[in-house]
């Protein structure tokens, strides 16, 4: 498979997939459904779903079997997920899923997270310090207007194009916003206001 950087410098479509969980009960250990869609640039070309327990810590290996065990393994050339958790804060192990999917990951971040308010959170888990060291592995919080990313297995120089090829409008890559839209149509009837 190309690297990301080459993809780029010959102007070839990259494929995406994009991951976000759907709307979930606020008790914690309930399921939370997960939608992962797949573009090629902003096309849909296919979709996942699976789910992960609120507040858990499969996410990792969840959103990673997900696309290993499916047709779509072969043709994606990046993970999106939104945010660097889903369910809550079952946090995702960033630099683990990229080595083991073999594939560059990178976690989406609408706003400028406030990291205290986050830490006070995580500070309600008795398991607080393994926590805080999967969140701490996604390292640095890049910011390329319009987008704020963490990110392994490829620059941040490298992402910052990516996101930018992938995003039809607004400041959403399309595998994110569509994976967004299907998770609340499908658990509440309809799609949400903001994607």
């Amino acid at each position: 498979m190309r690297p990301l950087n080459e993809l780029l410098r010959l102007n070839k479509s990259i494929r995406a997939i994009g991951f976000d969980d759907a709307p979930f009960e606020s008790e914690r250990g309930t399921k939370v459904n997960v939608a992962g869609v797949i573009c090629a640039n902003t096309r849909f070309e296919g979709m996942l779903w699976g789910e992960v327990i609120k507040d858990g810590l499969d996410s990792t290996d969840c959103l990673r079997d997900l696309l290993l065990n499916s047709k779509f393994y072969e043709q994606v050339h990046v993970v999106l997920i939104d945010g660097i958790a889903v369910g809550g804060f079952n946090i995702i192990d960033l630099p683990r899923l990229s080595d083991e999917l073999n594939r560059p990951c990178i976690a989406v971040i609408r706003h400028q997270p406030d990291m205290k308010a986050i830490d006070k959170a995580l500070q309600n888990f008795l398991d607080y310090s393994h926590r805080k060291e999967i969140l701490s592995k996604a390292g640095e919080i890049f910011h390329f207007h319009p987008f704020y990313f963490q990110v392994s297995g490829c620059t941040s120089e490298v992402a910052q194009k990516v996101l930018v090829q992938l995003t039809d409008c607004g400041h959403v890559p399309e595998a994110l916003r569509l994976a967004h839209l299907i998770g609340s149509a499908i658990i509440t009837g309809e799609s949400g206001r903001s994607a």
